[in-house]
């Protein structure tokens, strides 16, 4: 019960990565205020226990996220989740797609941030985890130029957030995971597969073997280093960037 008596928000719970942390976060004891944009699959969260609720957010809309910041009160700990995944070089990525990864990526969180650190210094403390990457913002990786840029921005987000209110108690880190397995890759690789007119094991193995470890990441290994990072076990810990990546970037 690593997380028992705090409450918790964390963005796009509800698939992959996020899904996986809203339930380490339950089974740990948390309260949790599960937010996606899809309102028909948070519908069938049920409940989550004292404090738990599951809401309806469109993390692009400031008006939206405010709404939700003075719905739920303050937070023990924000785990911003929601993001994309743009692939291309640089002279494959439009004005458009260069900003929609930075808006989604980077201005959401630093919205959402701006929403709930007001309630965390009041409280004497909080803990922010958000989501970066290993890809280009840690290690050149082909064909991420938009998405390695902007994780790039959440790390220096991060590592100011720490800075400015350490003194506050409210400590902030990343997360930087390698290749996971979550519907959002599968869709992806499908949409390689069928681009490039290959077999979707062959491209998922391409994925596999460019892990030293020769395996694809979990969910629940990232939702693990989530809850480390938001337990008081990290209370030590801040403006860090925590890589869980098989040794990709060894």
């Amino acid at each position: 019960m690593r997380l028992a008596g705090k409450r918790a928000l964390i963005t796009a719970a509800a698939n992959g990565i996020g899904r996986a942390t809203v339930e380490a976060f339950i089974r740990e004891g948390a309260g949790v205020i599960a937010t996606d944009i899809d309102p028909g699959v948070m519908e069938a969260w049920g409940d989550f226990g004292p404090g738990g609720r599951a809401l309806r957010l469109d993390v692009m809309d400031p008006a939206a996220i405010d709404d939700v910041a003075r719905q739920v009160g303050p937070v023990d700990v924000l785990f911003n989740c929601a993001g994309t995944v743009q692939n291309g070089a640089l002279l494959d990525c439009t004005d458009r797609e260069w900003q929609f990864s930075f808006d989604l990526n980077v201005t959401a969180m630093f919205r959402m941030i701006r929403a709930f650190l007001p309630g965390m210094i009041a409280a004497g403390g909080g803990a922010i985890v958000n989501m970066a990457s290993v890809a280009s913002s840690l290690k050149g990786v082909a064909d991420r130029c938009a998405y390695g840029a902007s994780k790039a921005a959440v790390i220096g987000l991060t590592k100011s957030i720490a800075t400015d209110y350490v003194r506050h108690n409210v400590r902030c880190n990343a997360v930087c995971p390698g290749t996971v397995e979550t519907p959002s890759l599968r869709a992806r690789v499908e949409a390689l597969a069928r681009a490039r007119g290959t077999d979707l094991d062959a491209a998922l193995g391409a994925f596999r073997a460019r892990q030293p470890m020769g395996r694809l990441g979990t969910a629940d290994e990232i939702a693990e280093a989530v809850v480390y990072l938001a337990s008081d076990a990290a209370a030590f810990v801040t403006g860090s960037t925590l890589v869980i990546d098989g040794g990709f970037i060894n």
